[in-house]
């Protein structure tokens, strides 16, 4: 045979990521609750600006995100030329990590983050490293005990996925200030829209203080268009020039552009999907706790669940019922967390057929 070429260094290593189930086996119905989705979907102005994109599928798409990225500084202050957009906020990592990362070099992160950092580091001949948590949530010491002089960028989705924790603001200042300055902060702010904490910020003030940080922000989550693959990111001017040096040239479609700023500009959607949230959050995390189970405190969008480890009760035994019964929450072994299942806040209806479900999974292993 024709030996093969030699993928670059870093690259066999990868485990590919995998997503959330969204099928199950013999059930009628599929009730998903394994990716973090909005289950009460878009805002009707985003969805009618992707029908109306339609009428231009046969023009290229806006290469500069001119109209999205206006949209982004008109609502929060930042300035166009420290914007940058992306096909998700997946993608703009990637070009983080690709532009200011390769061989010799370490990319930091706490022990339970986001498996897409361990993947595009490795893709890019880099070093993975992780510190340790405490209580699942990240410890700011054991981040800074971490750094090296290899250390280029840290890592940190705050509220982080899967585990649902978050620090207060204090503390990601506090990294900032004992970080090295020229290592890069990358906050992954994913769930921040859901944050109502008054010690929560997603860390936009270190951009505006001049400092190497760069925050990730998606519309996957609460806006509802996971379909669309659309994120942005905020940080110095400087570097989102050298991140738009590299980034594909029409990477982000016209219907996803179109829905963006939409949804951008339906000011009372956010504190409607919040409050929806918030309350069938809290009726979950109740029903889950009178069931007996350990949940890990959240205020975003999903929970993560213990199961415990006696034979029958296992996480693994309750996704295989759930699963039986169309109901696909999220195993997460692969982040080191096999007695563990994570959840996503469905409708209430979905919730109320997955606290039923659940709740016969349970009695019927107490009668074992």
């Amino acid at each position: 045979m024709t030996p093969r070429p030699t993928p670059k260094p870093g690259i066999l290593e990868i485990s590919p990521y995998v997503a959330g189930k969204s099928k199950a086996t013999g059930a009628a119905r599929i009730i998903k609750l394994s990716s973090n989705e909005n289950p009460w979907g878009a805002p009707e102005s985003a969805l009618a600006a992707y029908r109306d994109a339609a009428a231009q599928l046969h023009r290229y798409p806006d290469g500069g995100h001119h109209a999205l990225k206006q949209t982004l500084s008109d609502l929060h202050g930042f300035a166009v030329n420290e914007l940058i957009c992306g096909s998700g906020s997946d993608e703009l990592i990637g070009l983080l990590i690709h532009a200011y990362a390769g061989a010799g070099d370490e990319v930091l992160y706490s022990e339970h983050g986001f498996l897409m950092y361990r993947i595009y580091t490795l893709a890019n001949s880099a070093t993975p490293v992780t510190a340790p948590e405490k209580n699942l949530t990240a410890d700011v010491d054991a981040l800074l005990n971490a750094v090296t002089a290899k250390t280029k960028i840290l890592f940190l989705a705050n509220p982080n996925n899967p585990t649902g924790t978050c620090l207060p603001f204090s503390e990601i200042r506090r990294l900032r200030e004992n970080l090295p300055a020229s290592v890069i902060l990358a906050l992954d702010a994913a769930y921040s829209e859901y944050m109502e904490r008054a010690d929560y910020e997603a860390g936009h003030a270190l951009v505006a203080e001049g400092t190497n940080t760069v925050i990730f922000h998606t519309f996957s989550k609460i806006y509802g268009l996971p379909a669309l693959r659309l994120g942005w990111a905020h940080g110095p001017a400087e570097m989102m020039e050298v991140m738009n040096r590299i980034r594909s040239p029409f990477n982000v479609t016209s219907p996803a552009l179109a829905a963006g700023v939409a949804a951008l500009k339906d000011d009372g959607f956010i504190t409607r999907m919040r409050a929806l949230n918030q309350q069938e959050l809290l009726r979950v995390s109740q029903s889950l706790t009178q069931l007996g189970l350990e949940i890990v405190p959240s205020q975003v969008n999903f929970l993560l669940v213990k199961f415990p480890r006696t034979p029958g009760q296992t996480a693994a035994d309750a996704n295989h019922f759930l699963m039986s019964r169309g109901i696909i929450p999220r195993e997460v072994v692969n982040y080191g967390l096999p007695d563990y299942l994570r959840i996503s806040i469905g409708t209430t209806e979905e919730n109320g057929l997955f606290i039923e479900a659940l709740t016969d999974f349970l009695s019927a292993r107490k009668t074992l």
